[in-house]
């Protein structure tokens, strides 16, 4: 179900399908463009900005992938960020070898020694989100360091209370731990998830329980962030649905500091007169017995099918007031958003 209502877009033009979930983040956009109250922020750039803006909900049924069409989303980028979140690893190098490039910002040497985390060898980023899924609480030392079994590993609690506990009300994934905020390279953003378990309608044959998530983001790029963290999200909740012999149901954003930066307002116009094609679906190559466990997974599973996107939208990555040089080409980070 979608929040957007509105048979023409904020210039007057009208909607081919007003019930698309996407307008759900077109809408926001113009709300924050229109309303949105001008701050500053440590980038240097400046935004503006909502508080807890309505939360938007995509459904994921009939194999839904929600990934926005408006404008191009790095979807190789998005599942290999994702693995890399699961399997716990926090050297940027790993994704940097896969062609990602998205952390290399704020895991060079520069940057790291910008923030007091000079010491660090290049690419390791601290305690960041994967560490936190699979060892919260263990002491971090570094990147190369083998953590197995140290620490409490969520996301394996989350499947297990998925298969065994479905009712329970405490399916949560947290990778805000205060403690360890001094040892990351950048805290997250994306910081809190929720799952939810429907449990089969005893009136309909062969029902299946069904698997939500909701997720809190502290602090949201409207531009270049949202849209990734959405894909990421869905794609995680396709994967646990996937080993727990659960159907994949609904994803839903919750924004705390809703941002658009000033220099993406005119980017942002432009993706305002396009109109939403329809999401792609999504298909795992391999069995679930092929792929095992949670750890299984590769981005060769993924078969993202029918993403017929409009095209790239070029919107510069705002970090820490500094852009930083490597070789000839400008990286800032795509976690980018604080």
């Amino acid at each position: 179900m979608t929040n957007s209502t509105a048979e023409v877009n904020g210039n007057g033009k009208q909607r081919s399908d007003p019930q698309h979930e996407e307008y759900q983040y077109l809408d926001l956009i113009s709300r924050i463009i229109s309303t949105g109250q001008s701050r500053p922020d440590r980038t240097g750039t400046g935004t503006l900005a909502l508080f807890a803006p309505p939360s938007l909900r995509f459904s994921l049924a009939n194999n839904t992938l929600p990934l926005l069409t408006t404008k191009r989303v790095f979807i190789r980028g998005v599942i290999a960020e994702l693995l890399w979140f699961v399997s716990g690893c926090t050297d940027a190098n790993v994704l940097s070898a896969q062609g990602v490039n998205i952390w290399e910002g704020n895991g060079s040497k520069e940057f790291l020694e910008k923030v007091g985390l000079g010491h660090r060898e290049q690419g390791d980023l601290g305690p960041v989100y994967g560490f936190q899924w699979r060892h919260f609480g263990a002491e971090y030392t570094d990147a190369k360091a083998n953590y197995e079994g140290k620490g409490v590993d969520q996301l394996k609690e989350v499947i297990w209370k998925i298969k065994n506990n479905p009712t329970d009300r405490r399916i949560v994934l947290s990778a805000w731990n205060p403690k360890d905020l001094p040892l990351m390279a950048l805290p997250p953003c994306h910081m809190f998830c929720q799952f939810f378990v429907t449990l089969p309608d005893p009136s309909i044959p062969d029902d299946k329980p069904k698997l939500s998530c909701l997720m809190y983001q502290r602090s949201c790029d409207l531009g270049l962030g949202i849209p990734f963290n959405i894909a990421s999200y869905a794609l995680l909740t396709y994967m646990i649905a996937y080993i727990t012999d659960t159907v994949p149901h609904e994803f839903i954003l919750q924004m705390g500091d809703a941002h658009i930066y000033k220099d993406h307002v005119d980017p942002l116009k432009i993706q305002l007169e396009r109109d939403p094609r329809e999401f792609p679906k999504l298909n795992f190559k391999r069995s679930k017995e092929e792929i095992g466990d949670i750890d299984g997974f590769k981005v060769d599973d993924f078969e993202v099918i029918g993403y017929k996107p409009h095209g790239k939208i070029e919107m510069k990555m705002s970090v820490s007031n500094v852009w930083l040089s490597l070789g000839n080409k400008i990286i800032a980070n795509q976690q980018r958003f604080i």
